[in-house]
């Protein structure tokens, strides 16, 4: 699997300056804190520390060397985690890895993130067996991430489900399904599986599903039609008459929903580009530049699409904050009337961009260019 590149703290702040040494200085911090937790309470001040550096720069800088370098410790904090957790267990006999899902899997995790993962299992006695042993671990760690900050999924994608508690085997067979049989719903629900990436634990375990999945889905069409079918059943919120087509009645009336109707755009072409193009990367940004690698994209579109996305991810971290501030729930709705200037531009730019990378994953995919 390609690794992601290494990001530096001074890559946040541009140009560098004494907010990058002092954010540099607070990471090793953060990351000495989680090293040395020894309960539930170490790691529940660990988290906070993270949040708090979120917190400070959150929408101040780019979202991908910000979302990746916090991702850093995201990771840490859930191994410090499965580590207390597994402490005194008997788990000798069992092969194991704890792997991310979704947003995380994809190090794209913002200020309002739940939990989604999944464990993959080995040894003997069966993978029943191994389930059996593995499940009450599992709902440990979850409730401990859930402590530390990270809500338990509302949809249940957690490794102490027994849908997501599998052997290598049964993980083949599952993504199999999907990609043979699955049908546009079924596939609708199982996209955040495609971002898996290991955390913890046996990592070859991760990478032989990884390697698998890389030479199944490309050779079936099938799949990767019903695949951009669902991508595009999302459309850019831009107006006919007006910049915008914001939402036109109930509780959010007036506004746009930057994770569904805008980075998810960009999440969902960029998952079926980098199938397609058998990369092993999880990560959006990556993801499109291995499909530039590999000539599916040209590289001034992917440098277009990669920059309208960050700005989405970094306006949704703005608008997460601003909440923050007031005292209120987070979340990733905007009323563009309530923007400035700069960033309604930025926004409508973006959204260009997504509608522009939704024609080119129709023309490929679906053989003709929808009017998206």
């Amino acid at each position: 699997m390609n690794e992601p590149p290494t990001i530096h703290p001074d890559a946040v702040f541009d140009p560098p300056d004494a907010q990058a040494g002092a954010f540099m200085r607070d990471m090793e911090g953060a990351r000495r804190r989680i090293a040395g937790a020894q309960d539930g309470g170490g790691l529940q001040r660990a988290a906070a520390e993270i949040r708090a550096l979120w917190h400070r720069v959150a929408g101040e800088t780019e979202a991908e060397p910000l979302t990746r370098l916090i991702s850093t410790l995201n990771d840490a904090l859930t191994r410090r985690v499965i580590d207390l957790a597994c402490a005194g267990q008997q788990l000798q006999d069992v092969r194991w890895c704890w792997i991310a899902l979704g947003s995380e899997g994809r190090q794209e995790q913002t200020l309002s993130s739940d939990q989604d993962n999944g464990l993959i299992l080995a040894g003997s006695g069966g993978a029943q067996a191994l389930r059996q042993r593995m499940l009450p671990l599992a709902l440990r760690i979850n409730e401990a991430l859930d402590a530390c900050g990270f809500p338990l999924c509302t949809g249940q994608i957690m490794a102490s489900n027994p849908q997501w508690c599998l052997d290598l085997h049964e993980w083949r067979e599952r993504f199999a399904s999907w990609i043979i049989e699955g049908d546009p719903r079924a596939l609708l629900n199982a996209t955040i599986f495609f971002d898996l990436r290991p955390l913890h634990g046996a990592h070859d375990l991760a990478q032989a599903l990884i390697d698998w999945l890389a030479d199944m889905a490309p050779d079936n069409p099938r799949f990767l039609y019903q695949m951009t079918e669902n991508a595009l059943r999302r459309k850019a919120p831009l107006g006919l008459l007006r910049d915008f087509a914001v939402a036109r009645s109930g509780k959010f009336a007036g506004t746009i929903d930057l994770k569904q109707d805008a980075a998810t755009l960009f999440v969902d072409a960029a998952r079926i580009y980098g199938l397609a193009c058998r990369a092993r990367a999880s990560n959006t940004a990556d993801r499109l530049r291995r499909a530039g690698e590999a000539r599916r994209l040209e590289p001034q579109d992917v440098q277009a699409w990669i920059g309208a996305f960050n700005g989405i991810q970094t306006l949704r971290l703005k608008t997460q904050q601003r909440c923050f501030a007031r005292g209120s729930a987070m979340h990733n709705r905007v009323d563009p009337n309530e923007l400035d200037a700069g960033e309604r531009r930025a926004l409508r730019d973006a959204l260009r961009q997504a509608r522009a990378l939704q024609k080119h994953l129709a023309l490929d995919y679906l053989g003709f260019r929808q009017g998206i």
